[in-house]
Formats: structure tokens, sequence, C-alpha cells
């Protein structure tokens, strides 16, 4: 029997086009579908003798999928058990994805009352708990990372989140690193998030397809209170660009921000996990956050 190739590969592209997004991309675009366990190779030994683990009792905890436009993105999910209406905390991870410290992260928000949850905001990209190297993994997944992916897969946690326990209209935002960078990003994206916590995420930087905009570009476009919590031993984000967004902020006329720089803490000062840790620092930086989202959330 002859067979038409041509035709035969045409037929096969019109029903790929004819397939919705979630059918046609979800295999394909999503290289993580599922978050594991421990850390990522690049941080590897980690500093367990000063590493918190919280536990899970009262809560509601685990991995959940978030459906967004082109298939599920796992996510880690922590709440109080049986409470509804809670206000809502996105996490945001460090460059190296939603890790154990994540979901720590995630745990001691729901032990204050909110509902947290962070995204695997690489799942198209790769798995960054494989790259033991920083400027490996930086090259091979970060940089492929789209500002404008993220923001749409935050909406859709934050639309996950209001079906699943949370208040809509008590939506708040914290990150850390990376998490930091996209924490301000994400305040001038969502009028209605309600109030953020950045934690020493860059604020400057080049300009890129996947990343047209920073935090100070954006600047004006920030009406909630920000809380930003950076250290000012951090060699690679300089006061000075820190000082600069913040003076951004106020001539705009937002004079509901704060920042808390603590002199001698490095960057990462809250990884209790890594040698960067500073316990004073942290756990001084933890409970102003904590408050600062039962002040602006309710």
């Amino acid at each position: 029997m002859k067979v038409d190739v041509e035709r035969t590969l045409t037929e096969a592209r019109e029903e790929v086009d004819r397939l919705t997004p979630a059918q046609g991309l979800d295999r394909r675009a999503f290289v993580k579908t599922s978050l594991g366990a421990g850390f990522a190779a690049a941080v590897l030994p980690v500093q367990a003798q000063a590493m918190i683990v919280t536990d899970t009792q009262g809560l509601t905890a685990g991995e959940v999928k978030i459906p967004v436009k082109d298939g599920e993105m796992p996510a880690y999910r922590a709440m109080p058990v049986g409470k509804t209406g809670l206000a809502t905390i996105l996490v945001v991870q460090e460059i190296f994805g939603v890790h154990e410290h994540i979901k720590d992260i995630c745990r001691r928000f729901a032990k204050a009352g909110f509902l947290a949850v962070a995204p695997e905001l690489y799942a198209r990209q790769g798995d960054p708990s494989k790259f033991s190297d920083i400027p490996t993994l930086f090259k091979e997944i970060v940089s492929k990372v789209p500002d404008a992916e993220v923001m749409s897969d935050l909406d859709a946690t934050a639309a996950w989140a209001a079906k699943n326990g949370g208040d809509p209209n008590r939506i708040g935002i914290t990150g850390f690193c990376w998490g930091g960078r996209i924490t301000w990003l994400y305040l001038a994206h969502n009028p209605k998030a309600r109030a953020g916590v950045a934690w020493y995420g860059r604020v400057v930087g080049d300009k890129t397809p996947n990343t047209p905009q920073h935090p100070i570009d954006l600047a004006a476009s920030i009406r909630q209170p920000v809380l930003a919590l950076y250290g000012g031993a951090d060699a690679g984000i300089p006061n000075e660009t820190i000082h600069r967004m913040m003076a951004a902020l106020q001539t705009a006329g937002n004079a509901k921000s704060e920042l808390v720089l603590y002199k001698d803490a490095p960057h990462a000062f809250h990884a209790d996990y890594r040698p960067s840790y500073r316990k004073e620092a942290a756990e001084d930086a933890w409970k102003r956050a904590v408050a600062w989202f039962k002040k602006h959330l309710g």
C-alpha cells in the first residue's frame, strides 16, 4: 500500500492544531509535573543543624495541581485544617525552585492562620534540583522563564486559592531572591493583590526579551504596601539600588512601604539551610513579615 507521507504529516499537524491548549501542550510544555523531595544539587550539602522544620499538625498540607492556560502546574499548599475564607499568601521560590525550605515557609504561614501556596514556576523549563552549580542552573532554566508567563501563572494560582479555601479579596505575595524580584513585579501587575514582602530580590538589571522590565521601572505602578527585607552586606544587590527603589515608591505616592536593611546580613540571610543564614536577622524579619500580612490582609 502506498502512503502519501506529506498528506499524513499535514493531517497530523491539523489534528494537533485542533486540540485545546491543555490537550495539545501539557505533555510537551511541562517538563516538571510534580514536586520532588529534598533540595537542589546546587546547594548541597545543606546546613541541617540550623534548618527549621515545621510540622503539619493542624494543617492541610501537600502537593496540589494548579490549572494554567497550557496544562497543570505542580505547587505546594498549606492551610489550617477545615478553614475557609483565608487570607492567601503566594509564596515565590528562590532560584532553586520549590524545595523543602519553600514548603516549610508555606507551613509556617499556615501555622499563622494563612493559606500559603508556592507554585513551581519553572515547571515548563526543567527541574532545577538536577543542576549542581548555579551558573548552569541560571543558563539552562532561570534565564528561559518569561516574566509574562510567571505573572500569568501567579494569577492562576490566586484563582485556584480562591476556590480552595482562600479569600479572593485578601491576597498577598512574598518571595525570596529570584522570587523577591517577582514579588515587586506581581504587585505592579495585579492591583488586587493587597500587600507584599520582598526578600532580597534585585530591583535593577539587564533587560532581555524574557525580563523586559525590572521593579525600578514599575515603581509608579506599585500602590500596595511592601515590606522590603534586605541584607546590608549583600554582595549582589547594592544598597544604593534598594534605596533608589524606595525613593521611587515615595515619589509615586507610596508612603506605606518600608525597608528593613540588616546591616551585616548577606544575601539569603533567611535561608536556614545555607551557610548564608543569620539567625537573629532571619527571626526578626520573619516576625515582621507575618505582622505585615496580618496588618494588611486582615
